[in-house]
């Protein structure tokens, strides 16, 4: 897809993403009001992103490894290397889950107003804030609700398809003290698809959910191995499908 193209298939993405958004933020904001209702407006959030990739004639190919509970409570992890990973992430998930992103989306008019209401911000840099979304996660999940969330912590890297090393502690931590599996999601090929300039060009994201880690039992002694094999599992996926040389943690 040339510089021309690329250019007019963001252009459309972006108009697609704020008309749908806008039809469907009425009847989102009525259940943001009403917490019993927050499901539904769950629903209707996955329902606008089905349509948006639909309009994008971007199908989402999802490959399953294991088999996950719609109605038991995960602690979704996966990487993060373009802007576009989060729309496919509320994509995805068939499970009820709240997503941790950064504070600054919660500033964006009405879709801000959305995400705080539904979702977790946090403030990476801010030590307060960090420790508010950990507790919030933490609710979320004993009340039977997923947590989503990329724990390189944003779009870091510099070695793209490589991720940071080492991941933050939060989605460990916080699955381990509830005894909470992990899921280990790898988003194969949005890179290619969504260009770190913001640009747009046409592909079919790929998507694997791998095998529920237990977490049963587990300390937070065992945080360092559970990030290095939630690490290695999604890096292999990645390297593989991109034929690249097979790399390891290292912390």
């Amino acid at each position: 897809m040339g510089k021309v193209s690329s250019f007019l298939y963001t252009l459309w993405a972006a108009v697609l993403f704020l008309l749908v958004f806008l039809l469907f933020f009425p009847a989102i904001y009525v259940c943001i009001q009403v917490p019993p209702w927050h499901r539904f407006a769950h629903r209707i959030i996955r329902f606008w992103s089905s349509i948006f990739f639909w309009g994008l004639a971007m199908p989402i190919q999802r490959t399953f490894r294991g088999k996950l509970d719609k109605q038991k409570p995960y602690v979704f992890v996966a990487n993060h290397f373009a802007y576009l990973d989060i729309a496919v992430g509320m994509n995805i998930i068939d499970n009820y889950f709240a997503y941790v992103g950064k504070v600054s989306v919660a500033k964006a008019p009405l879709f801000g107003y959305m995400f705080k209401k539904l979702h977790i911000p946090v403030d990476r840099e801010n030590r307060m804030s960090r420790s508010r979304t950990f507790k919030k996660c933490m609710e979320t999940l004993r009340n039977g609700r997923s947590v989503f969330i990329m724990p390189e912590g944003g779009i870091l890297s510099r070695e793209i398809p490589k991720m940071l090393c080492p991941f933050k502690d939060g989605a460990f931590v916080m699955a381990i003290e509830n005894q909470v599996p992990i899921v280990p999601i790898s988003l194969l090929n949005m890179y290619k698809i969504n260009n770190p300039d913001t640009r747009l060009k046409w592909g079919k994201p790929r998507v694997i959910f791998n095998e529920p880690i237990s977490t049963v039992g587990l300390t937070k002694e065992d945080v360092p191995r559970l990030k290095e094999k939630v690490y290695d599992i999604i890096q292999g996926d990645i390297d593989a499908f991109n034929n690249l040389p097979k790399s390891h943690y290292k912390a």
